[in-house]
């Protein structure tokens, strides 16, 4: 457990000086940070983009695709989206 919460502190700590995160980052990071936490600290975690737009109160899918792929990119997590309907995408948390 320590080292999941230290996941999260770490992510926090970073996030400060880095310039190119901000709020919608944020909120998205969290709500796959608690489906982590749901998926008892087990990487890869299934997501579905609707859930993860609803809990991280993202409307507009391009903000979604735009944030997730930034997350990605910018070494937060590890993203492998699916591309098929009936396949979740899957996601890895990245700690310090």
């Amino acid at each position: 457990m320590k080292e999941n919460v230290s996941a999260l502190t770490h992510f926090l700590a970073v996030i400060r000086d880095d310039h190119r995160i901000g709020p919608t980052h944020i909120s998205l990071y969290m709500s796959l940070f608690q489906m982590y936490n749901l998926n008892a600290f087990q990487s890869p975690v299934e997501i579905t983009r609707s859930l993860v737009m609803e809990t991280a109160k993202i409307n507009g899918l391009a903000t979604y695709h735009k944030c997730i792929r930034d997350l990605h990119e910018y070494g937060y997590i590890r993203y492998a989206p699916s591309f098929n309907p009936r396949v979740r995408s899957r996601i890895w948390m990245i700690s310090g």
